[in-house]
């Protein structure tokens, strides 16, 4: 989902340059993330693969035993998917199911998006400066 920043003027309707700087803007926030959502991508690299699956029998029984223990999963259902996605790829790489996918993408995010974070991912598990590492 994409936004105008209203806090920078836009050329006068007169002008016939206001279309291409307003569909600049849009581009440009439509292929970001903001602060928060690449703060979840640096949190997912800790995160491991089991943190993606629901409880199992074994997580039950010590829940039974033991009490509550604290889960991995975000209250907002599109920071949830952003995060599956970039566990995955942390462990993975570019091999990211198509499910994952699939509810990136219906969470709101573009094509775009999942370029630049499988990009900044990759470049940072090879050490790439000014990455993500």
């Amino acid at each position: 989902m994409a936004y105008i920043d209203f806090a920078q003027p836009l050329p006068a309707a007169g002008d016939g340059n206001a279309l291409p700087v307003v569909r600049d803007r849009i581009m440009r926030t439509a292929t970001s993330f903001s602060p928060t959502e690449w703060q979840i991508v640096q949190l997912a690299r800790r995160d491991g693969l089991a943190s993606l699956r629901g409880p199992g029998f074994w997580t039950r029984f010590k829940t039974l035993v033991f009490g509550p223990q604290p889960h991995f999963r975000l209250a907002s259902a599109r920071l949830e998917a952003l995060r599956h996605l970039s566990v995955e790829a942390w462990h993975n790489g570019f091999a990211v199911r198509p499910s994952t996918i699939t509810a990136f993408r219906d969470a709101g995010f573009s094509e775009a998006q999942l370029e630049l974070l499988l990009s900044a991912i990759t470049a940072a598990r090879h050490g790439i400066k000014g990455t993500l590492a």
